[in-house]
């Protein structure tokens, strides 16, 4: 009896289908299938790779043929990475990582011995706690570089599952989106209003602030679309309020912070980016209800990828602020 026989039709045919794919699949397939994940448009891959969005289409189709299933869906607003595609990149940013390591180790054009450390936050965490672990890490490891990226949650999970970014501080997401993705809690996010200490309603000291005499001054709200921003919505809401329109919006911390200090704005914010400034009686926090801190913000890391060194250290002085 032929041992196939033996083989039930399905197995033999996924056996026989990976077969050809080990055989067949090429460094240009990974490569290309990374920076699509990366760049998340094939128009920036192609500038990236230097080709033509063609080529890169085609290198693309040619990947997915050989996977017998799509990887990534193409579309007006972009490129997104499929479930398949999504299993499929841990394994490609190892390889090409690797493969990237081990030719500079070849040719002798390995990067300096000075560990540099890739980490992403989210606005609200880069202003606060991870410039507090940062500077704690740099006390122990002077020399240790540190490379930040700031960004929205999505941006930070696709940066951190194509291995642009060592580690993130950042919000869980819909289990789609966390395939790959290991999350550590650290911190509940609750909202602070704040205003610095000349202004009118802190002067007042602890009596409590109506949310109507908020709308007496301009406000800085996160901006549309964050978790933030819709505490900040509920808040108002709750108390049946209307967003003025005589706002400003932004994710930038350093705006919403020199507005504030420099102005009459009243500043609604997650709490950690203003803890310095309120322990240093830089601004003042406004006697003022918001809701409890429901946001949960962690640690993002690849699962089944062990951390490195630097990133190791970070994570845990992240442990020991929160």
């Amino acid at each position: 009896m032929d041992v196939r026989d033996s083989v039930p039709q399905s197995a033999d045919r996924s056996v026989l289908t990976a077969s050809v794919a080990y055989s067949r699949i090429r460094l240009r397939h990974l490569t290309c299938f990374v920076v699509v994940a990366q760049e998340r448009t094939l128009a920036r891959a192609a500038a990236r790779l230097h080709l033509s969005q063609p080529a890169v289409s085609k290198t693309l189709a040619e990947l997915e043929d050989l996977a017998g299933r799509r990887l990534v869906e193409r579309g007006r607003a972009g490129t997104a990475l499929t479930p398949a595609g999504e299993q499929f990149l841990k394994y490609a940013v190892d390889v090409t990582q690797a493969l990237k390591s081990a030719a500079e180790a070849l040719t002798g054009t390995a990067p300096a011995l000075t560990p540099v450390l890739r980490v992403g936050a989210l606005p609200t965490a880069a202003g606060g706690v991870l410039v507090q672990a940062i500077a704690r890490l740099h006390e122990r490891r002077p020399h240790a570089g540190v490379s930040v990226r700031t960004g929205d949650n999505p941006e930070l999970l696709t940066a951190l599952k194509s291995g642009e970014i060592d580690v993130a501080v950042g919000r869980i997401a819909e289990p789609a989106m966390m395939q790959g993705v290991s999350f550590e809690l650290l911190y509940a996010e609750s909202l602070a209003v704040v205003a610095r200490p000349q202004h009118p309603l802190a002067i007042a000291g602890d009596k409590p602030v109506s949310p109507v005499a908020l709308l007496d001054y301009p406000l800085v709200i996160p901006g549309a679309g964050t978790a933030p921003r819709h505490d900040v919505e509920e808040f108002f809401e709750a108390h049946g309020v209307a967003l003025p329109p005589g706002r400003t919006e932004t994710q930038s911390v350093s705006v919403a912070r020199t507005l504030t200090l420099l102005s009459d704005a009243v500043w609604i914010t997650p709490l950690y980016p203003v803890k310095l400034d309120l322990d240093r009686r830089w601004l003042r926090r406004l006697n003022l209800p918001v809701p409890g801190g429901a946001e949960p913000v962690g640690i993002l890391s690849r699962s089944g990828v062990a951390p490195g060194e630097l990133a190791s250290q970070l994570m845990d002085t992240l442990r020991e602020l929160s």
